[in-house]
């Protein structure tokens, strides 16, 4: 039987994997409107996230680009990834709720079906909650998004 060293897919599962390694938003946007940068000292982990703001006159903004730059192992640049795809296209509220949904999905709270279909791939990392070490990894991204989302409001 393979260690998870050696076969990391068989705790991660595919779309982690793929977020990994292929990350999505990782270019730096021109003028963003938000940019705000996390940082783990005990591991390392780094997470830089960019937004900008857009949309027609008399309607919330919604976001257009984001910039989700994570450095460190494959958790944190999954869960960038994973928060980049989720948070285009909506608008402050509606992301500042994704990642609350996200932050009771990492703390074991029951989530109701409507709420899991909301999460879409992002349901993928509770995998994570078993080693309650990697929960910091998945959420730094989701710390630097609720201080850029704070800055924007």
């Amino acid at each position: 039987m393979a260690s998870l060293s050696e076969n990391p897919e068989a705790l991660y599962g595919d779309v982690i994997m793929e977020h990994y390694r292929s990350p999505r938003h990782r270019a730096r946007l021109e003028r963003p409107d938000a940019e705000t940068e996390e940082f783990n000292p005990f591991c390392g982990d780094r997470a830089n996230l960019q937004l900008k703001l857009d949309g027609p006159a008399g309607s919330p903004p919604l976001i257009v680009g984001v910039s989700a730059f994570a450095e460190g192992c494959s958790i944190i640049q999954a869960s960038a990834s994973l928060l980049a795809d989720g948070v285009h296209g909506r608008t402050v509220d509606e992301a500042a709720d994704l990642s609350q949904l996200f932050r009771d999905l990492m703390q074991g709270k029951p989530l109701p079906p409507v709420a899991l279909a909301e999460l879409g791939e992002l349901e993928a990392l509770e995998v994570v909650r078993q080693y309650p070490v990697r929960i910091k990894c998945a959420l730094l991204p989701w710390v630097a998004l609720e201080e850029g989302l704070r800055r924007l409001r």
